[in-house]
């Protein structure tokens, strides 16, 4: 786990400062950093929408008597779709858009939950009670 994350924040960085130059290549470096601050504005916008219905979603299904299992997934989605969204950057933004829009988010969401499946298949992953 901590590899892949050293990695991240290794690579992220790289990769982004390369879209940076390339869309400023493209557009002037002016427009890249209004687009940049424009993708971020309507990254939170979309954020608080979708986290907002995520959360009535979830609150719904519980009040049915019904686990919010899928519900948690698309918040957690939401959640890391913001983040990279706020994180200035091209590739960021993209990641962060298809994670936060609801008819790309079933991709991470199958993603997720395959790997919660692995971890829990091999014993890595605890349910705590109370």
């Amino acid at each position: 786990m901590w590899k892949w994350l050293l990695a991240i924040i290794i690579i992220l960085p790289v990769v982004e400062i390369y879209g940076f130059n390339l869309v400023a290549s493209r557009v002037g470096g002016g427009n890249t950093f209004l687009l940049t601050i424009v993708t971020s504005a309507i990254g939170m916008l979309m954020m608080r929408f979708e986290g907002r219905k995520v959360l009535e979603d979830s609150r719904a299904r519980m009040n049915s008597g019904q686990i919010p299992g899928r519900s948690l997934v698309d918040g957690l989605c939401v959640f890391i779709g913001g983040i990279l969204l706020v994180i200035p950057g091209f590739v960021s933004d993209i990641i962060g858009f298809t994670m936060v829009f609801p008819l790309t988010r079933p991709l991470y969401r199958y993603l997720i939950l395959k790997w919660l499946e692995r971890k829990m298949k091999k014993g890595q992953f605890t349910i705590y009670r109370r």
